[in-house]
C-alpha cells in the first residue's frame, strides 16, 4: 500500500473519531443544570444546546448541574473569550459542599492579547487543595470550541484535552493520603473576573474596555453515577451496567501522550515547588508518576 493511501486512511480515522466523540455530547442544559448567578449575562441557545456566559465589570454569570454524582466521566466542549482576556476565569469544575469539600478543577486564565492562556488543574479531597499544575495548550482555545474532560472513578482521576490525558491524579488511599470518593459533585461552570491573581501573579489587570467578554459552552455529557445527598453510595452501586470510565486508566499509548504533553506544555507543577512546601514535597508527590 502506499505512504499516500496509508496518509488518506489515517486522517479519514481522524475524522470518524471526532465525529464519533461530537455524536456522544448531546446533554442539554434545561435538563441537566440551573443558572447560580448573572441573570441576562447567561443566554441559552439552540434549544439548550449551546451556552454564553457574559462578564461585565458588575458580575459575570455561571451554572451547576441539578444534581450531584459520585464518578463518571464529564465533557463539554468551550471556546474562551478572545482578544485581551487578562484577569478573566472560566472554569468547568466539580465540587462538593461544607469545609471539607471535594474539588476538582479546570480554569482557564485569561492574557493579554498574543499571550496564551493558562490552563489551571487543581484537586481537593476532603478540603486539602495545594496540588496544582498548569499547562499552555497546543492550540488557540477562542478559535474554535474544544473538549475538556474529567474521568473520575475510584482508583483515579484524568483530566484529558481533546481526548488526550493531560494528568493523572492516582488514589493512593493506600499510603493515608485522601482522595475524592465518599462526597457527592455537582458540576460547575463560571465566568468571573480575578485579576488580583489570575493573569501573571495579579501583575495585569482586566481592561474593562474591552468587556462584555463572552465564554461559550456546548455539548454538554455526563456519563456518571448519581450521589445520595450524605452517603457514599451512588445509582451505580447495584448497577450490572459497566461503562469504560469507571476502570478507565492509561494504556501504553496514553502514558507516552501524557508524558510528552506534560514534557511539552507544562509550566508549573506543585510537586517541583520546593519554595511552597519548604517542611517537604506533599507526600503523593513521590509517587505521581505514571
Amino acid at each position: 500500500m502506499s505512504s499516500h493511501k496509508v496518509s488518506l486512511m489515517f486522517f479519514i480515522s481522524l475524522i470518524i473519531t471526532s465525529l464519533m466523540a461530537m455524536a456522544a455530547l448531546a446533554g442539554n442544559f434545561y435538563q441537566d443544570f440551573d443558572i447560580m448567578f448573572g441573570d441576562q449575562r447567561l443566554k441559552i441557545l439552540e434549544e439548550g444546546k449551546l451556552v454564553t456566559l457574559s462578564l461585565d465589570k458588575v458580575s459575570g454569570a455561571g451554572f451547576q448541574s441539578k444534581n450531584g454524582y459520585i464518578f463518571g466521566r464529564f465533557d463539554v466542549q468551550m471556546k474562551m473569550p478572545p482578544g485581551n482576556s487578562a484577569g478573566t476565569v472560566t472554569t468547568f469544575y466539580l465540587s462538593s459542599s461544607g469545609p471539607n469539600h471535594d474539588e476538582i478543577d479546570l480554569e482557564f486564565l485569561g492574557n493579554s492579547t498574543g499571550e496564551p492562556y493558562t490552563l489551571h488543574t487543581n484537586v481537593y479531597a476532603q478540603g486539602q487543595g495545594s496540588k496544582e499544575q498548569q499547562f499552555h495548550l497546543w492550540f488557540d482555545p477562542t478559535k474554535d470550541f474544544h473538549t475538556y474532560s474529567v474521568v473520575w472513578n475510584s482508583k483515579r482521576i484524568i483530566f484529558l484535552v481533546d481526548r488526550s490525558p493531560i494528568r493523572v491524579f492516582n488514589n493512593l488511599e493506600s499510603l493515608g493520603l485522601p482522595f475524592p470518593k465518599n462526597q457527592s459533585m455537582k458540576i460547575y461552570a463560571t465566568f468571573w473576573n480575578a485579576d488580583d491573581w489570575a493573569t501573571q501573579g495579579g501583575r495585569v489587570k482586566t481592561d474593562w474596555s474591552h468587556a462584555p467578554f463572552s465564554a461559550s459552552y456546548r455539548n454538554f455529557n455526563i456519563n456518571a453515577c448519581l450521589g445520595s445527598q450524605g452517603s457514599p453510595s451512588s445509582s451505580c452501586s447495584t448497577s450490572t451496567n459497566s461503562s469504560a470510565w469507571q476502570n478507565q486508566g492509561l494504556n501504553a499509548a496514553g502514558r507516552n501522550r501524557l508524558r510528552w504533553l506534560q514534557r511539552k506544555f507544562m509550566v508549573y507543577d506543585y510537586c517541583t515547588d520546593r519554595p511552597k512546601f519548604p517542611k517537604g514535597l506533599p507526600r503523593e508527590c513521590k509517587h505521581s508518576r505514571v
